[in-house]
């Protein structure tokens, strides 16, 4: 007996229509990309008219509160996110909220932890990315490499987005930075940057989502960092592709990835997708056909950059599962799963350090070795370690120290790169010693993330 059994399941499309919101909707809507942008919950009510009586006011009052105190992130589901939510079965209060994909895209009150919500160290941009901006959204932190905010939206907001700073519409609790550049200008100093920049050969394409980028903006963007001979990595990050597969699916968009695919193949550089699946039920048909029609027409390679969270995927089994519906069925690269970045009010998904090494241990030996994900820790001011990359841990007081083998766009010559970084486990996940430890603390002030 294993502690693990593989069982192929082969990808289903739940039934729209068992939700009295949807009964009536044809398969032609279901499958535009206009019909779901159109059809996305942004508020209760809109919930409520999908769901009708299936789900009681005890639930909407959960999630009335969580809007109005503690979520980082405004409401916005498209309809084929909401139906992988309890995709069999009875749709009642209970099975709602034990759901994996509910428990990050419709986050309630009851689901956050009542003592430390958030780590005493927990920021808003817990990865200083703002800070390490050369132009207007473009993040200059790893030596090769550059992250491209072109926007600041996306077709769904998901609970636990690392970029809550910027990212979506305010929260009662969270005041959103802008971005004040028109696009055009925006894109042009990106790219006046990297045109100085022959260091740089990796650009992550994201926002945001490119999926809300207007296709013939993205794709001039993207034929202009072609047009950099320096350039040999380009990566779309884009969550839609599994939460709106529609819009990866819209012929404008295929036939103008196949344009881009077929130049970055004459010019030998690497054109990936990289999206964002955190459980196996997200995974239905029409995502395994959005990603096999970018593979077909010319995309290298698609891959998932998954976030590791507690009542999510922190299971083994959870992650084997995800992995080999991602690999078998959908033809998507498992590549990495994240442990959830140190923002405020996340503390219920996080998961400790010496959880992700279990995990990272549990996982190895069932995949083939090139779809078995890494599970990294994206330490501030360090950027991506794999798990085991610890130098010093701390089980106690829940703080593991890293090293790093460079510096950043912020850091000078005279930075030591033999100094440790700190990066903090949940309080929660802590002995009782180590959060005593804590609480006797509690003179380091809470980081202020409003306003």
């Amino acid at each position: 007996m294993q502690p693990y059994a593989y069982q192929r399941h082969e990808l289903v499309e739940p039934d729209w229509r068992r939700l009295p919101g949807w009964r009536d909707v044809t398969r032609d809507e279901w499958e535009s990309a206009q019909w779901q942008r159109a059809h996305c919950v942004k508020n209760i009510n809109q919930l409520r008219t999908v769901y009708g009586d299936l789900i009681t006011a005890d639930f909407y009052d959960d999630l009335a509160l969580d809007q109005a105190t503690q979520a980082t992130m405004s409401m916005l589901v498209p309809p084929h996110m909401i139906n992988t939510m309890v995709p069999t079965g009875e749709i009642t209060d209970k099975t709602l909220r034990a759901d994996p994909v509910r428990r990050y895209m419709l986050p309630v009150a009851s689901d956050r932890l009542t003592d430390f919500p958030s780590h005493p160290h927990a920021t808003r941009d817990s990865l200083h990315e703002h800070d390490m901006w050369v132009a207007e959204g473009l993040t200059h932190r790893y030596p090769t490499k550059v992250l491209a905010e072109l926007l600041s939206t996306c077709p769904q907001y998901c609970g636990h987005c690392t970029r809550m700073d910027l990212v979506g519409n305010s929260t009662p609790s969270v005041a959103k930075l802008k971005l004040t550049l028109k696009p055009v200008d925006r894109y042009d100093a990106m790219i006046n940057y990297l045109k100085g920049q022959p260091g740089v050969r990796d650009v992550v394409v994201s926002g945001g989502d490119v999926a809300n980028v207007p296709w013939p903006q993205l794709e001039t963007f993207l034929m202009r960092l072609l047009n950099i001979d320096t350039i040999r990595d380009i990566r779309l990050a884009t969550k839609a592709l599994a939460g709106l597969p529609q819009h990866w699916l819209q012929p404008t968009v295929v036939e103008g990835l196949e344009r881009v695919a077929r130049t970055a193949a004459r010019r030998g550089v690497n054109l990936a997708i990289h999206t964002h699946v955190n459980h196996a039920q997200s995974l239905t048909p029409l995502v395994a056909r959005a990603a096999h029609t970018a593979l077909e027409v010319g995309v290298r390679d698609v891959r998932n950059q998954g976030v590791l969270m507690r009542g999510v995927n922190a299971t083994a089994a959870d992650l084997l599962d995800l992995c080999f519906a991602l690999q078998g069925e959908a033809g998507i690269l498992p590549y990495y799963f994240y442990m959830c970045d140190m923002i405020p009010n996340a503390e219920h998904w996080r998961v400790a350090v010496w959880q992700a090494q279990q995990l990272q241990h549990d996982i190895m030996g069932y995949l083939p070795g090139y779809a078995t994900p890494r599970i990294v820790c994206d330490v501030p001011f360090v950027g991506k370690r794999w798990v085991h990359m610890v130098t010093d841990y701390d089980r106690e007081r829940g703080i593991t120290y890293w090293t790093k083998n460079y510096r950043t766009s912020i850091e000078d010559s005279s930075m030591d790169l033999d100094r440790t970084y700190p990066y903090y486990d949940p309080i929660d996940t802590l002995p009782a010693s180590g959060i005593a430890k804590w609480r006797a603390e509690a003179q380091l002030p809470l980081v202020a993330y409003a306003g």
